[in-house]
């Protein structure tokens, strides 16, 4: 609905790795259901793979079994299967599974690195179909194609000022405000473009930080400032009054709403000149990873009552 703040949390598995142990089907976790998209992006760049048997039935067990999915039918959940190996490897029935995990009202959409034809033949389009899903190809060594926008320097410009509205707070404050820096120069090392989606997606609503930022813990919870010790304040609040602090944290509020209008105003123009370049672009006719699962989501959203304006 519109005027309705998004809680996004995403889960993160390695499966088809044989470094993993086999007695789990070769998966692991590497995150559980968390709204910490800074933990995410650090994770997937942490990850590296050197191939495996892929167990898809068994890691869409595990996946439904083990995350905390929500019991609310108007929520909108999802699953990405991604890998190049038949999808009926394993001792887990894929068809079976697939009917228990659509049960808890999960989306199943599948992605095979490689030709459309083989995704087809070794099973990849069946496991999507039986998951309500979508069936997707992407060709394994079709790169990202990123859109370098004019409007790109100034988004990044004003990323830097949104950092800057940033107050750590509690134990861990420090070292996931250095966590946030460190997301975005990983986003960067992809590119100009990258960086700038990067800097876009923390303007919006969904990107909340109130385990460990002050601005976004007295909007969740005003009174939660208050109990704060002083061991938990940053250096820019020691010593201050209740009001002080408080009168500090709006300030810094107002600056970050503030920032984040003019990237949004400078994203819908960047949109509107992406799409043209991208228009351009589809005529390839190839898949990547980015578009798919961004058109997936967006169509499935918008199936689901949501609205991505």
């Amino acid at each position: 609905e519109r005027g309705v703040t998004p809680h996004i949390k995403i889960a993160l598995y390695d499966y088809g790795n044989d470094r993993l142990s086999s007695k789990y089907g070769y998966i692991k976790q590497i995150a559980p259901l968390t709204a910490d998209l800074d933990l995410i992006s650090e994770k997937l760049f942490g990850l590296n793979t050197n191939g495996g048997e892929e167990y898809c039935g068994w890691v869409m067990r595990t996946s439904t079994d083990e995350l905390e999915w929500s019991t609310d039918q108007r929520d909108l959940k999802m699953m990405f299967i991604c890998g190049n190996e038949p999808f009926d490897q394993g001792p887990v029935n894929p068809k079976e599974q697939c009917k228990k995990t659509t049960q808890k009202g999960i989306i199943i959409n599948t992605i095979f690195c490689g030709s459309y034809e083989e995704g087809v033949r070794t099973g990849w389009k069946d496991g999507a179909d039986c998951g309500n899903g979508k069936y997707f190809n992407i060709e394994q060594n079709n790169q990202i194609l990123h859109v370098d926008a004019p409007q790109d320097d100034e988004i990044l410009r004003l990323n830097q000022e949104l950092n800057s509205t940033y107050i750590a707070i509690g134990r861990d404050g420090i070292s996931k405000k250095e966590r946030q820096a460190m997301q975005d120069n990983n986003a960067g090392s992809y590119g100009k473009a990258n960086a700038t989606q990067r800097a876009i997606s923390k303007s919006k609503a969904a990107y909340k930080n109130d385990d460990w930022d002050a601005v976004d813990a007295y909007e969740s919870a005003p009174a939660s400032i208050e109990k704060l010790a002083e061991d938990d304040l940053p250096s820019e609040l020691k010593g201050k009054s209740k009001d002080e602090i408080k009168q500090y944290i709006e300030t810094q509020s107002v600056k970050r709403k503030e920032i984040q209008v003019k990237i949004n105003d400078l994203d819908t123009e960047r949109r509107k000149y992406v799409a043209e370049k991208q228009a351009e672009m589809a005529k390839t006719g190839k898949n990547t990873l980015d578009e798919v699962m961004l058109k997936t989501i967006r169509d499935q959203g918008t199936k689901a009552g949501l609205n991505f304006e």
